[in-house]
């Protein structure tokens, strides 16, 4: 298939999936999936159709506002357009933005910005005849809306009658303030109703009910965003005018000559933060702030990067629920001129916050074994930024969930994230599911990813673990090689003293070893005051490892010495290291598919995550030494035989430490072999066949003696 018939395919089922979301959202005020992740599905048909500008039609969803109105209320058609913002996602696409419509501009600059919070709610368009409301229309498709004048009348915070003659049209949203939707759905608890899914959904539901008494008990508010008059320069100045009308804006709208942030932006505070006790506080004191014309946080924002900064830190504070900011031309005449592009204005866009959730694809599904022995299935996705972050991977939890969301290989899926917690696939939109896939058969995967294992699903639980290794068995063996000499080298967590921390209840994982008290372990039948003194010392003497050791000890899966080595190397801390694509793994030396898969599948496994977490609180910090400089750097060894001097994992630990490469096969770029007593024939053989030159014990310790003066 060529790429311009995937495309082609791909935007057909975006397009119907997005024409049913907005069906259901705009039309019959039904949530099938969240505002941000249609956003996402949105940006990725945009992006699709700039790719491939032919494939666009003239019922594309990019190329219209929203649904059809409902019968319910007699359809009005709008005396000028109710126009949508097109999306931006960065920086970068505002930057984009700016310089696409200086081309356009009259002297080819903008000179002033104007940004808003962008509120979350129902558009709706207000009439006034001399003064008087004689109308109120929703948006609907943006030609067409619906009259809910009876409707719009019960809220209280739209003036009936304002100071201005002549005809004037007033447009903002209609919202249900956080504290207002909470106490709505604790009386619907209350009366063992069903409570409301959210705010914006409920607004826009009491707007359309035929008894106006339905939207007089629901609290509603009008925010005004514009007033529809042509003497007025600015859209500040329309602004200004709006609330000397007596309607209530948002509070957040400012004016900026700067685009971008200056590196002292927000060193300038004032004394007012938001209480974030209850949310009726967080009303009040937005409320009494914007009555004070002054800005309702505790730093104040000197260009629109700045202001989008600021917002997005505030806006968790703010009374109503906001999923971005919108930025325009300041000046109305060059706002006018700049003209329409399909259904968006050339002179605005919005910028929508790094949303909760967003939509990726499912590239291949693996499994996790963790400290208790626990099969995790780890989705690996297609990178996606949820949150402000980027997620690569989601956790499946067990073959029960993988089975109850019908999750493949290939589909495009919902994936949420709240605050930290790992992110998760919320629901497959399989109308967008490639042809030919199967579902995931979790037993089968287990076979082929551990085929030396047997797993086994213990009565009444939900999760395959391994068969014949109970938790505690595999809890000792890890900690055992956490503490080993190619680990952390921990002098005293030897098998019995794990074994009787473990059994004592002391220790029930590795972070729990930071944790232990003198007084407790010298209680214990093997440890005296001053053995366990100096056990205790010795853990807390290992909270600054070298990051090549503590990734070893960490005991990922077909992640050996070297290969830590090679990653500490290559990442430089395990925050970047747990961040990793299977592609960025599969570039560095010596690791293909099945280590690269083994890596992602551990650091997507919550138990693992919540270790690491659990370590770095407790003052675990692995530190990475910069062996540019190292004698030995690109150079790389093999060790066979018996040394009589030393170890073999020593003399490997000191090559190591000089910045060599210790492998354990020979190839073309080893640079020696180093011959112990009865070395392997294999790897002379192949040394020799490769004129690669081999190093005597002796000489060995010449090479590393010198280099290892004032080490």
């Amino acid at each position: 298939m060529t790429e311009r018939a995937a495309a082609e395919q791909r935007i057909e089922k975006l397009r119907s999936l997005i024409n049913d979301y907005r069906y259901h959202y705009h039309v019959l005020d039904q949530s099938i999936m969240s505002e941000a992740a249609a956003d996402s599905l949105k940006h990725e048909l945009s992006e699709l159709e700039k790719e491939f500008p032919d494939l666009i039609t003239p019922d594309s969803p990019t190329q219209r506002v929203a649904g059809k109105p409902l019968d319910k209320f007699e359809k009005v058609t709008h005396r000028e357009r109710m126009i949508s913002l097109a999306d931006v996602f960065s920086e970068d696409e505002v930057r984009g933005w700016v310089l696409a419509t200086e081309k356009l501009a009259p002297g080819g600059k903008i000179t002033e910005y104007f940004t808003d919070i962008k509120m979350d709610g129902l558009a709706c368009a207000l009439h006034y005849q001399d003064g008087l409301l004689v109308q109120a229309v929703t948006r609907g498709d943006g030609l067409v809306g619906e009259d809910v004048t009876m409707n719009v009348r019960t809220i209280e915070n739209v003036p009936l009658r304002i100071n201005h003659p002549g005809h004037v049209e007033v447009r903002g949203e209609i919202v249900i303030f956080k504290k207002d939707f909470a106490m709505l759905n604790e009386k619907q608890k209350k009366s063992r109703e069903k409570t409301y899914a959210n705010p914006r959904n409920l607004a826009a539901g009491s707007i359309r009910q035929l008894d106006p008494k339905i939207a007089a008990s629901r609290k509603l508010k009008f925010m005004a965003y514009d007033l529809v008059e042509p003497d007025l320069a600015t859209h500040a100045a329309a602004y200004a005018k709006l609330r000397e009308l007596g309607f209530r804006t948002s509070g957040e709208d400012k004016v900026f000559t700067r685009l971008e942030k200056t590196e002292h932006e927000f060193e300038h505070t004032l004394s007012f933060h938001y209480s974030t006790d209850n949310l009726k506080s967080q009303e009040e004191n937005h409320q009494n702030i914007v009555e004070q014309g002054e800005n309702p946080t505790n730093q104040v924002s000197e260009s629109v990067f700045g202001e989008i900064k600021r917002l997005e830190t505030v806006r968790q504070d703010l009374p109503f629920n906001t999923d971005g900011m919108v930025i325009k031309v300041n000046d109305r005449k060059v706002y006018r001129e700049l003209g329409i592009v399909g259904k968006t204005p050339r002179g605005a866009v919005a910028f929508k916050f790094p949303a909760e959730e967003g939509t990726t694809r499912v590239k291949d599904i693996v499994i996790s074994i963790g400290r208790t022995g626990a099969a995790t299935p780890v989705a690996i996705l297609a990178p996606v930024v949820i949150a402000g972050s980027t997620v690569r991977h989601a956790s499946l939890h067990n073959a029960d969930e993988i089975a109850r969301l019908d999750v493949r290989v290939g589909d495009t899926v919902i994936i949420y994230k709240a605050g930290d917690i790992i992110p998760q696939i919320k629901q497959v939109l399989t109308s967008l599911r490639p042809e030919g896939t199967l579902p995931f058969n979790y037993l089968e995967a287990l076979k082929n990813q551990y085929p030396e294992l047997e797993f086994e699903r213990p009565s009444g639980e939900v999760v395959y673990r391994v068969k014949g290794e109970n938790s505690r068995l595999i809890l000792e063996r890890a900690i055992e090689y956490y503490a080993s000499k190619p680990a952390l080298n921990i002098e005293g967590l030897g098998g019995k003293n794990v074994e009787a921390l473990i059994s004592a209840n002391l220790v029930h994982s590795i972070a729990d070893l930071y944790r232990l008290k003198v007084e407790k372990v010298a209680q214990l039948e093997r440890f005296g005051r001053l053995s366990a003194k100096k056990l205790v010392e010795a853990i807390a003497a290992s909270r600054k490892p070298a990051l090549n050791k503590f990734i070893t000890g960490l005991g990922v899966r077909h992640v050996g010495v070297q290969t830590a080595v090679t990653l500490a190397d290559n990442f430089g801390s395990i925050d970047k290291l747990r961040n990793a694509t299977e592609e960025e793994l599969m570039s560095l030396p010596d690791i293909g598919e099945t280590v690269a898969s083994s890596i992602v599948a551990w650091f997507a496994d919550e138990d693992n995550l919540k270790l690491l977490d659990e370590l770095k609180e407790l003052g675990v910090d692995p530190v990475h030494e910069d062996k540019s400089n190292l004698p030995l750097v690109g150079k790389s060894y093999l060790v066979s035989g018996t040394l009589e001097s030393m170890g073999r994992e020593e003399a490997e630990d000191k090559l190591r430490s000089l910045g060599a490469t210790v492998t354990k096969s020979v190839s073309k770029t080893t640079t020696a072999l180093i011959l112990g007593d009865k070395p392997g024939k294999s790897k002379t053989d192949k040394a020799a066949k490769l004129g690669i030159a081999t190093m005597s014990e002796a000489e060995f310790l010449d090479l590393v003696a010198g280099y290892y003066v004032g080490r």
